[in-house]
């Protein structure tokens, strides 16, 4: 399936994993991991990056695009970068493992 891919171009596709009190609950409800993404990666870029880079099956992608929040920093107006993040579906029996340790 990533053969239509451009392997650089899915290397770069997963800014980050996103580790957090609500991407581990989903997790754990929903069998999904939580990535942040480059903003104009499509759901098969991402679902073929994950499976290339981790090894596994991927059921289903959604995705969410989160605004930057306007903040002031000193008496300047700011605004903090807009963010699009994947919540990634894996098949059961899949699983996904940040922490480090090998498996």
């Amino acid at each position: 399936m990533s053969t239509q891919f451009n392997e650089g171009r899915l290397a770069q596709v997963l800014v980050a994993p996103v580790i957090s009190e609500k991407a581990t609950q989903v997790g754990e409800q929903n069998n999904q991991v939580l990535f942040k993404v480059l903003r104009d990666a499509t759901k098969p870029e991402i679902k073929a990056a994950v499976e290339l880079l981790f090894k596994v099956e991927v059921a289903a992608v959604s995705v969410v695009n989160t605004k930057g929040k306007v903040k002031r920093f000193g008496g300047r107006i700011g605004r903090r970068d807009h963010v699009k993040k994947a919540y990634v579906s894996l098949k059961a029996g899949q699983e996904l493992n940040f922490s480090g340790e090998a498996a």
